[in-house]
């Protein structure tokens, strides 16, 4: 006997209800839960502590935006991500999750998590109207960055010196790549 393809519609749909009973870290995209171990390589965190490190004090004088570190992010019933780091302008609500959207995400990519980051959360990104989003690749020590206009994706290209210059609304900055892989 031959079965039939399985198909995304026979695969168990999870919400936030199911996520939040879950032991370890998890992210759900679109129902499909995602493990996140092992935890971060030390580079990875060394990183993600630089970039919020640089954020914290360009953005000290501003009184709406705030930097953060990994939290969950609901961005629907169905999907729930926690972002390397993030910039929102404005309040949160919620202090268990982030229900607003982020106006800056950086993702650090590692071997389990390269096409995820890349594609999955691209597209999500994107969706829920998230201004900017930099993908930073350890071991090239590049990142590429990716600003929303009319609803999709442009890549910004050879920023000069390492400089990314974000107007976040309430407030702007000029953000320094170099510092981050240093």
């Amino acid at each position: 006997m031959v079965l039939p393809a399985l198909k995304i519609e026979d695969l168990p749909h999870y919400t936030y209800n199911d996520y939040v009973q879950w032991e370890g870290r998890w992210e759900v995209i679109d129902g499909i839960p995602y493990a996140m171990v092992p935890a971060p390589a030390f580079d990875h965190q060394q990183i993600s502590l630089n970039i919020a490190v640089q954020l914290r004090k360009l953005l000290e004088n501003c009184k709406m935006c705030k930097v953060s570190l990994p939290v969950d992010w609901q961005i629907t019933e169905d999907t729930i991500v926690q972002p390397d780091n993030f910039v929102i302008c404005g309040d949160n609500k919620d202090n268990k999750k982030l229900t607003i959207t982020p106006v800056l995400v950086f993702e650090i990519l590692s071997p389990s998590t390269r096409r995820k980051d890349r594609v999955l959360k691209y597209r999500l990104y994107r969706e829920a109207g998230v201004k900017y989003y930099c993908i930073l690749d350890p071991e090239t020590k590049s990142a590429d960055v990716f600003t929303l206009r009319s609803s999709e994706y442009k890549e910004i290209e050879d920023f000069p010196g390492g400089k990314v210059f974000f107007d976040l609304g309430p407030c702007s900055m000029a953000f320094d790549f170099n510092e981050v892989f240093a």
